[in-house]
């Protein structure tokens, strides 16, 4: 089975999303930005698109979107997906890391199983201002209108917070979400 593919953007999180699918003992590797776009279509059934400091240092990232693969991104991952599809992203309110109240409003595929609240850890220093045309907003909070999208059809999701350490309530779910649908995906 082809591993799922932790895209690092630089960000200091990207080892810790890393070794969080290693733990759930999900087949994983974490790759450069620059890494070919025709490698990852060729070796990987599944892409996460981590965090990092700027969109501007993402490398081949909108081109991974691109594959036809299911995607996930986090915080920067999600502003990637929102600019590469025709959205907006914008200089947040909040700031640096801390911890928020999200509002679940769609329980989509990739947020199967949450409560209609969870607390999460989250950088909020850039966030998605407009949501592009033919996705849909999955959740917000009270100091971010956008915390999680989805593209169904193209199964690309996106996520605002970090799921991959501990403040965030059951984030290894998400994880185990992305890895069921990107499994379902290899087989068709």
């Amino acid at each position: 089975m082809l591993p799922l593919y932790v895209v690092n953007n630089y960000g200091q999180f990207n080892h810790l999303i890393h070794r969080s699918l290693r733990d759930m003992d999900i087949g994983v590797s974490m790759i450069l930005n620059t890494t070919p776009p025709e490698v990852v279509a060729r070796e990987c059934r599944g892409i996460i698109l981590g965090g990092g400091p700027a969109i501007e240092r993402a490398g081949n990232c909108g081109q991974y979107l691109d594959l036809g693969l299911p995607v996930l991104g986090i915080c920067l991952g999600l502003h990637i997906i929102a600019k590469k599809f025709g959205g907006d992203v914008c200089p947040g309110k909040s700031g640096g890391y801390g911890s928020v109240d999200v509002d679940i409003l769609e329980h989509d595929e990739i947020l199967a199983g949450y409560p209609a609240k969870i607390p999460v850890w989250a950088s909020h220093a850039d966030e998605v201002s407009r949501i592009p045309d033919g996705f849909t907003l999955l959740a917000r909070s009270l100091i971010c209108n956008v915390e999680s999208i989805a593209h169904p059809e193209k199964q690309i999701f996106g996520l605002q917070w970090h799921p991959e350490v501990s403040h965030t309530f059951e984030g290894m779910r998400v994880f185990a979400n992305f890895n069921r649908i990107s499994l379902e995906n290899a087989r068709r």
